[in-house]
C-alpha cells in the first residue's frame, strides 16, 4: 500500500494544534449547571441500565478513549451534560443519564428533558439478561413519547463483540419483538424504535451514531443530492462526508454503504491526521493537523484508491474509486471544488437562516440554496 500525501502549509487557519487524545468538544458539566445558550441546541439523551456501557460509548466516539481504557470508567452516578461542537453539522448536547434515574420522583422533571431532545439512544447490554432493560426500555421512551412524539428513539444493542453470529441476530431479533410487542400493548403503535447491533470495539458503534446524528440535519437531502451528483461525475463508486473528529459520517451518496469500506474510510483519516500531527505541524509544534490544504491519496493494492480532501475545517470528503477513473483526476478536483463551494454555501444559509429567524416576517435572505445545491437568488 502506498500513501502520497500533502503536509499542511504551516500558516494556515487552525482548527487545533492536533487531534491527539486530548483534542476534544469541550468540557462535561452537571446538569445542575446554570443554563447557557448551548442549551438550546438538540439533546440527545443516553439512556439504559447501570454498566450497560453508556459512558464508554460517549468516550470512544466524542473523546477519543481507547476501548480499553474504558473498564476503568465509574459508574455514572449523575446526569452529566457534553457540548459537541465539531461542526456546522455535528452540533448538539449528549446528556448521560446514571442507570437508577427514577422517573416516578418528583424532583426529576422529565417534561423538560424530553421536551428538548432530539434523539434518545436507550442502549441495552446484549451480554446480559436483558429482561430488565426492555422494562425500563418502555417505561421510557413510552413517558417521552407523550411528552415529544418527535423524539426519534435509537435502541443500541450493545457488547455484541463477544456473541456469535447467529446469536447476534438471535438476540437483536428477540428484542425487537419484545419491545413492539410492549409497544402495541399499549398502543403505542405509532412510536417507532430504530435498533442497531454495536460495539466500542470496532467501527458499529461508529456507523451506528451516523445515523443518530444524520436523522438531526435538516440539510441531509441537499448534502446527499450533493454528493449524489458529485459521484455521478466524477467517476466515484463511494463517498462520504466524515466530521474528522469523531468519524460519524453526516453524509454519504445514496448507494448502500459497506461496512468494509467504511472501516476503510475511517482508517485513513487516522493515518492521516497521525502523519499530520508528526510532520505537518512546525519545528516549534504549533500549526494544525487539519487545514484547508490537507489533501492524501492512498492506492491499495486492488488497483482501489482512497482521496481524502478537506471541505470545511472540520469535514472531509473521503471518496472510493477505481486507479482508472483516478486518472482524470483534474475532472474530480474541479468537480470536488464546486461540490466544496456548495457545501459552504448550505453553510451560509444555515447560518443566516438561523440569524434572521427572530427578525420581523418580511425580512429577506440573501441567497438560498435549491435541492440540488445550487446557489440562487430569492426571489
Amino acid at each position: 500500500m502506498s500513501i502520497q500525501y500533502e503536509a499542511p502549509l504551516a500558516d494556515s487557519y487552525g482548527v487545533a494544534d492536533s487531534f491527539p487524545k486530548d483534542f476534544g468538544y469541550g468540557e462535561e458539566g452537571d446538569i445542575e449547571d446554570s443554563p447557557t445558550p448551548s442549551d438550546s441546541k438538540p439533546r440527545i439523551l443516553l439512556m439504559g441500565l447501570r454498566r450497560s456501557g453508556k459512558s464508554s460509548i460517549q468516550k470512544v466516539v466524542f473523546h477519543k478513549m481507547s476501548p480499553n481504557e474504558t473498564l476503568f470508567l465509574e459508574s455514572t452516578n449523575k446526569i452529566y451534560k457534553d457540548d459537541i461542537s465539531s461542526s456546522s453539522f455535528v452540533n448538539f448536547q449528549i446528556w448521560d443519564f446514571p442507570g437508577q434515574v427514577d422517573f416516578f420522583d418528583p424532583t426529576f422533571d422529565y417534561e423538560m428533558i424530553f421536551r428538548g431532545t432530539g434523539a434518545l439512544i436507550f442502549v441495552i447490554d446484549a451480554q446480559d439478561d436483558y429482561v430488565e432493560a426492555l422494562g425500563r426500555l418502555h417505561l421510557t421512551v413510552s413517558r417521552a413519547y407523550r411528552v415529544n412524539p418527535e423524539i426519534n428513539f435509537e435502541v443500541f444493542i450493545h457488547k455484541v463483540d463477544g456473541l456469535s453470529d447467529d446469536h447476534k441476530i438471535e438476540t437483536q431479533r428477540d428484542i425487537h419483538q419484545r419491545a413492539n410487542d410492549d409497544l402495541a400493548d399499549a398502543s403505542l403503535e405509532k412510536l417507532h424504535l430504530s435498533f442497531y447491533l454495536t460495539s466500542i470495539y470496532d467501527h458499529s458503534i461508529f456507523e451506528a451514531f451516523s445515523k443518530v446524528v444524520q436523522k438531526l440535519i435538516p440539510q441531509l437531502p441537499t448534502l446527499e443530492n450533493l454528493l449524489n451528483i458529485f459521484i455521478s461525475n466524477s467517476g466515484i463508486e463511494k463517498a462520504f462526508l466524515f466530521d474528522v473528529v469523531s468519524k460519524i459520517y453526516i453524509a454519504t451518496d445514496s448507494s448502500p454503504v459497506d461496512m468494509q469500506s467504511y472501516e476503510l474510510c475511517c482508517d485513513m483519516i487516522d493515518v492521516v491526521i497521525d502523519v499530520s500531527c508528526i510532520y505537518g505541524l512546525k519545528e516549534d509544534g504549533t500549526g494544525s493537523a487539519y487545514d484547508k490544504e490537507s489533501m492524501a491519496i492512498i492506492k491499495l493494492n486492488n488497483t482501489t484508491v482512497l482521496y481524502l480532501k478537506e471541505v470545511t475545517k472540520f469535514l472531509a470528503l473521503v471518496c472510493i474509486l477505481r486507479e482508472e477513473s483516478f486518472e482524470r483526476k483534474g475532472l474530480i478536483d474541479y468537480n470536488f471544488h464546486c461540490f466544496r463551494k456548495a457545501i459552504h454555501e448550505v453553510f451560509e444559509v444555515g447560518v443566516s437562516t438561523s440569524r434572521t429567524s427572530t427578525q420581523p416576517a418580511g425580512t429577506p435572505l440573501m441567497k438560498t440554496v435549491a435541492l440540488n445545491g445550487t446557489p440562487r437568488s430569492t426571489v
